[in-house]
C-alpha cells in the first residue's frame, strides 16, 4: 500500500530549503550528541537489534490514482486522534501539493554519485515529503538519509539507504505524503515503530527524517565525564506526550554515554539531537537521533522552538 499519512507553518525560508522548491528544481533539470542525566548520547552497535527485514516491497506493481486532496480538513473530535485534543493546540485546515506522478522518472543510482540522476532523486524526494537539504547532484549523508526514512515508512526490504530498482519504483509510485498518527495539531510525532519522525504542522506531516531511538537494551558504560564512574540502565525512548523544556545551540556536548550536537531535551536526559550514526535500527541510549544536517536544518529553521510538544509513540 502506498500512502499511510503543527503551531507555525515553517517560513518561506524554510520551505525554500525543502519540497516547495521542487516545481524550479525540476524545472531547471527540463532544461539541461549538555547531558546531564544518564540515557542519551552514543551508538550501541548491536546487531540483534535490527528490525526483521521485510522480504517483498509493499508498494504496487501498477500506477494508482492521485488521493491526496490539494486541502486537507482536520477535525477535534477523540475518534479521530490518539493524542488527547486538550493538550496540542489544533487549527482548521493545511495545504500540501498533490503528489503526482514525476515529471523525470528516478533511476537506481549509487551513493556517492554525482550526476543529474541524483538531482531527480533529491526533486522527488523533497516532492514526497522526505526531507533533503539541497538538491544538488551529490548523494551525499542527508540523501542517504532521506531514502533510508522513505524505505522504513514503506517497508522496503533494503533499508541501507541506497537507491536500488524497488526504491526507485517506489519513488516513481507513490502518490501520497506519509500520514502520521497525530491529525490536529503542531508537533514532532517520533515513531519508534517505524523509526522516523515527523514534522508535523496542522495535523499534516510536511516532512520526515530518518531517527534511531533506544536499542531497548540493558547497558553498563563508564561515564565520558567521571572515569571512576560506571553508569547502568536501559536504553529506553519512552513513550508518552513531552514538551522542549531545554536546548544547546552550538556544537558538540559531552554526556555521561557519550557525544550530542546541538540537542533539544523534551524528557529529563533525552533530547533529538545530531549523530553522525543513525542507522536503520534503534541504537542509541535513548535520545532520538538525526543526522548532524538535518540538526543544522532544525535549528536554522525553528523546528523545534522551546516549548514543542514531542509526541513519542510505538
Amino acid at each position: 500500500m502506498i500512502g499511510t499519512r503543527s503551531r507555525r507553518v515553517p517560513s518561506a525560508a524554510a520551505a525554500s530549503s525543502g519540497g516547495l522548491a521542487v516545481v524550479a528544481v525540476l524545472a531547471i533539470l527540463s532544461a539541461c550528541t549538555d547531558s546531564n542525566a544518564v540515557g542519551i548520547g552514543g551508538q550501541i552497535p548491536d546487531s540483534s537489534v535490527q528490525p526483521q527485514i521485510v522480504t517483498t516491497p509493499t508498494v504496487p506493481t501498477t500506477p494508482i490514482a492521485v488521493t491526496v486532496p490539494t486541502t486537507i480538513a482536520t477535525t477535534t473530535t477523540a475518534s479521530t486522534t490518539t493524542l488527547p485534543p486538550t493538550t496540542i493546540a489544533t487549527t482548521t485546515t493545511t495545504t500540501l501539493p498533490a503528489v503526482k506522478a514525476p515529471l523525470f522518472p528516478v533511476s537506481p543510482v549509487r551513493r556517492g554519485s554525482s550526476s543529474d540522476a541524483v538531482k531527480v532523486l533529491q526533486a522527488r524526494l523533497l516532492e514526497v515529503g522526505f526531507w533533503v537539504d539541497k538538491v544538488d547532484g551529490h548523494y551525499g549523508v542527508a540523501t542517504t538519509q532521506a531514502v533510508m526514512a522513505f524505505q522504513k515508512y514503506y517497508r522496503i526490504s533494503d533499508r541501507s539507504g541506497r537507491t536500488d530498482r524497488a526504491t526507485a519504483d517506489a519513488l516513481n509510485l507513490v502518490r501520497t505524503r506519509p500520514r502520521p498518527q497525530a491529525t490536529v495539531g503542531d508537533l514532532i510525532e517520533v515513531n519508534k515503530k517505524l523509526q522516523v519522525l515527523f514534522v508535523v504542522r496542522k495535523g499534516q506531516a510536511i516532512w520526515t527524517l530518518n531517527t534511531s531511538t533506544g536499542s531497548g537494551h540493558p547497558y553498563t558504560a563508564v561515564s565520558k565525564k567521571d572515569p571512576t564512574k560506571t553508569l547502568k540502565g536501559d536504553a529506553q525512548t519512552p513513550d508518552g506526550l513531552f514538551k522542549v523544556n531545554r536546548e544547546h545551540p552550538v556544537g558538540w556536548w559531552e554526556g555521561e554515554l557519550g557525544r550530542l550536537y546541538r540537542p533539544k531535551y523534551f524528557n529529563g536526559g533525552i533530547a533529538v539531537h545530531g549523530m553522525t550514526s543513525v542507522p536503520n535500527y534503534p541504537a542509541s541510549h535513548g535520545c532520538v537521533r538525526v543526522s548532524t544536517t538535518a540538526m543544522d536544518w532544525i535549528w536554522a529553521q525553528n523546528i523545534i522552538p522551546m516549548g514543542s510538544t514531542v509526541w513519542v509513540h510505538s
